[in-house]
């Protein structure tokens, strides 16, 4: 079986799968990291104590998505024409998921989906990735969904007779939490840059890296949006791991970097991003993972777009959409800022017994 990622968000979300077919010598699982995320994807990789057996190396400075797509096509041909690959496993709506799936279905390869039928039903946002997936679902032999709401999407959208091959799951994200957050439970402080932070500091977490919130406008309507709040409530200490990008790099420090309770970081480890996401008493973002991963803490999340994929949050209390909107962000943070506090609900995107699942029905496909 070969998996195929190369960003940090599917090594994280593959990392319990892969660690559990490692364990049983029936299967033979080759990893092919694309590297479209150079840096984030071998850091992830390396927390989790896996190596890939195929590196492709398809990053590049301020790379489009279309000569991605063609170095994707052309260097997967080559993973797929030299190894005897019996199913391809990918996860989510990235570029190296798409692309995985379209060189297995070019060879006539079985396509297994982890996290399966997330929808906003906007081709824009978010942008690609809706698009992604709803093609990558097109071609899928088996579709694991975390949720009731995306075996719902997926058996609207697909016939009949495939709907044997949609199984819930919950979402794998929630394994690789809950796995860590047992290792790092008496954990009381972490050190980013220069500064200590510890569980008894007010934390605003904030992450911004969306393509669409690459857009000038928007991305001013947040930073701006930021710096009042670090006014506001200057007790609190807010901190933004800055994304890769140049460009948007460049913004946040010239829009950020004077204010003094902001603590702009270069990308942070998982484990540190898990202790954040536990003791934050808000978190502003634009990222799908941390939408599922957050709830597990009961930390009330503000979703920095206006359409999300991951309903389910926003349904349960956990998360409101706010958008790129200065005054209404404003808004919302301050009434939670104000009177912070933890939500005591389950997690609706899992309970840690995804991974096994997968593999179940994987195991029972194999054996007919």
């Amino acid at each position: 079986m070969l998996f195929v990622f190369g960003t940090r968000p599917e090594v994280i979300k593959l990392a319990p799968v892969i660690l559990k077919f490692k364990k049983n010598p029936a299967y033979k699982i080759i990893l092919c990291n694309t590297e479209q995320q150079k840096d984030l994807s071998n850091q992830a990789l390396n927390f989790f104590g896996i190596k890939a057996d195929i590196c492709l190396d398809i990053m590049s400075f301020n790379q489009n998505l279309s000569d991605l797509g063609a170095l994707l096509l052309l260097k997967l041909k080559e993973v797929f024409t030299n190894n005897k690959i019996d199913a391809t496993i990918i996860q989510g709506d990235t570029m190296s998921a798409f692309y995985g799936a379209l060189s297995a279905f070019y060879h006539k390869v079985f396509i297994f989906h982890i996290e399966a039928g997330l929808r906003s039903y906007d081709n824009f946002e978010p942008f690609p990735e809706e698009a992604l997936r709803n093609m990558i679902s097109k071609i899928a032999t088996l579709h694991f969904a975390p949720t009731s709401l995306n075996v719902k999407f997926l058996k609207k959208e697909l016939k009949k007779s495939c709907h044997k091959n949609i199984f819930q799951t919950g979402n794998t994200s929630i394994d690789s939490l809950m796995y860590f957050y047992k290792k790092q439970e008496r954990l009381k402080e972490i050190k980013i840059n220069t500064y200590k932070i510890t569980s008894k500091d007010k934390i605003v977490l904030i992450t911004i890296h969306r393509r669409e919130n690459f857009d000038k406008k928007r991305l001013e309507g947040i930073l701006k949006a930021i710096v009042e709040l670090s006014k506001y409530f200057c007790d609190f200490k807010f901190i933004l791991p800055m994304h890769p990008n140049p460009n948007v790099k460049n913004e946040i420090k010239s829009n950020l970097n004077f204010c003094k309770n902001i603590i702009l970081s270069e990308a942070l480890s998982y484990e540190n991003i898990i202790f954040l996401m536990r003791y934050s008493a808000l978190i502003l973002t634009d990222s799908g993972g941390i939408q599922e991963e957050a709830p597990s803490f009961g930390t009330p999340l503000l979703i920095l777009r206006y359409k999300t994929e991951r309903m389910e949050g926003v349904r349960q209390g956990f998360a409101k959409l706010v958008g790129t909107n200065k005054n209404k962000i404003i808004k919302e943070a301050s009434s939670i800022l104000a009177f912070p506090k933890k939500i005591n609900k389950a997690n609706p995107y899992g309970d840690a017994s995804a991974s096994d699942k997968i593999i179940h029905i994987i195991e029972g496909f194999f054996n007919g």
